[in-house]
């Protein structure tokens, strides 16, 4: 289930700090809200596949460590990227 090209292009392209910026937290936490959207759609038709509920809970986790880091290194580059992916209501 992995996020195709372009999507992944146009994602990058929104958040990017720089134009070969592809890998700051800003960038992940991005890709990790899509790839979570998308597991989430799979869960609700698939309830017992078991493998990929721990799949998404690993990643719910690593985008919640990125986002602490980015909260204790730059707070509004975090409040930014919350309120543009539309966490933490």
């Amino acid at each position: 289930m992995t996020l195709l090209i372009e999507k992944r292009k146009e994602i990058i392209s929104k958040f990017c700090g720089h134009d070969k910026d592809t890998g700051s937290a800003d960038v992940q936490v991005a890709l990790l809200t899509e790839r979570i959207g998308e597991l989430n759609k799979h869960l609700g038709g698939h309830v017992k596949d078991h493998s990929s509920r721990r799949g998404l809970l690993k990643m719910v986790g690593r985008r919640r460590s990125l986002l602490g880091h980015l909260r204790k290194k730059d707070a509004a580059r975090y409040q930014k990227l919350i309120e543009t992916l539309g966490l933490r209501k």
